[in-house]
């Protein structure tokens, strides 16, 4: 009778602690976020995705009532960043600003890739996305996509086009103009756009599928020539730039996006809400038009959509950085 009640007393005891954890986790839960949040930036300061980060970090720090962390991670073309959030418990107190080639290039590009861009990690909203440009050199005779494609023909192999990397936007970009318009065109990666920007500028590169906010200051100077956007619809800032789709190209859709996601497993109430305070967040006016500064428009998504467009995102990009043969040991 005495080790029975013993053991129900034991029992008793361990069913005490078990429903005060259960609950303190739920008030936890409940009241998220009661400790600063780690946002993650998988690329150097000062860039634009950093840039993003930091405006809508700000936001959500006064929005949710604690510190929202920015953390540089950069290196290895984002992926130390991104592994880092797949890594992090998912408690809702580590995010990451991954990008179009954190979560659909690169596991392309790299032969080994330390984190799944699906399967390790929760998505909480597409924030923005960034149209690139395509820029010629102002003494190469092109004013349009089909002068392009014309002279590209007529001289196979002679025309040079720079980017930021080996994999990066403005690199598959180029590769898919070459498929598409079927002509013979040169790459040359640069460690970094800046010099890349820089060549072109001094004649040693014809051609630049750049950013379109990098780009914007030296068109306006007359120092490039402003030919297409790579993106499917026309951008606000320049309404009277074509599309290289509907200059020639139909279906060539591509552009630089920046989203969050926590890591897989973060409860479902704890991305909803990152989700719910980030929407409000790009819709207000002010953000709309720091974001338009740096040629990007709000872009949200639902959990699930956004899921839906990096997948649809990994299926276009595998194409494309087979098509180019580009590969990262």
């Amino acid at each position: 009778m005495n080790r029975f009640n013993r053991g129900g007393t034991s029992c008793h005891a361990i069913g005490l602690v078990l429903a005060a954890s259960l609950s303190s986790m739920a008030h936890a839960q409940g009241g998220y976020p009661v400790k600063p949040i780690r946002y993650v930036v998988p690329y150097p300061p000062g860039g634009p995705l950093d840039i993003v980060a930091r405006l809508t970090g700000q936001r959500l720090s006064a929005r949710l009532g604690q510190p929202v962390i920015v953390d540089n991670r950069p290196g290895a073309g984002g992926n130390i960043g991104a592994d880092m959030v797949a890594k992090a418990p998912p408690d809702g107190y580590t995010v990451v600003m991954g990008a179009v080639a954190t979560h659909a290039i690169n596991p392309h590009l790299y032969r080994k890739l330390p984190y799944d861009p699906v399967r390790d990690f929760a998505p909480v909203t597409l924030i923005t996305q960034v149209p690139n440009i395509l820029v010629v050199h102002p003494a190469l005779p092109v004013k349009s996509v089909n002068d392009l494609i014309a002279l590209a023909k007529a001289k196979p192999g002679a025309l040079n086009f720079g980017s930021g990397s080996t994999g990066s936007a403005g690199h598959l970009a180029g590769e898919l103009f070459k498929v598409m318009a079927k002509v013979d065109m040169v790459h040359v990666p640069y460690k970094g756009a800046a010099p890349a920007v820089a060549d072109l500028l001094g004649g040693q590169i014809q051609l630049m599928f750049d950013n379109l906010a990098s780009a914007l200051p030296n068109v306006k100077a007359g120092k490039l020539r402003a030919v297409a956007l790579t993106t499917s619809r026309r951008a606000a800032q320049v309404p009277d730039l074509p599309t290289i789709a509907e200059s020639g190209l139909p279906g060539f859709d591509l552009s630089t996006w920046f989203g969050i996601f926590a890591p897989a497993k973060t409860p479902g109430a704890i991305v909803a809400k990152l989700h719910a305070e980030l929407s409000a967040i790009l819709a207000s006016a002010e953000i709309k038009a720091q974001l338009a500064n740096l040629g990007a428009e709000p872009a949200t998504l639902t959990p699930a959509e956004f899921e839906r467009f990096v997948k649809s995102e990994l299926a276009k990009y595998e194409r494309i950085v087979q098509a180019s043969g580009a590969k990262v040991d």
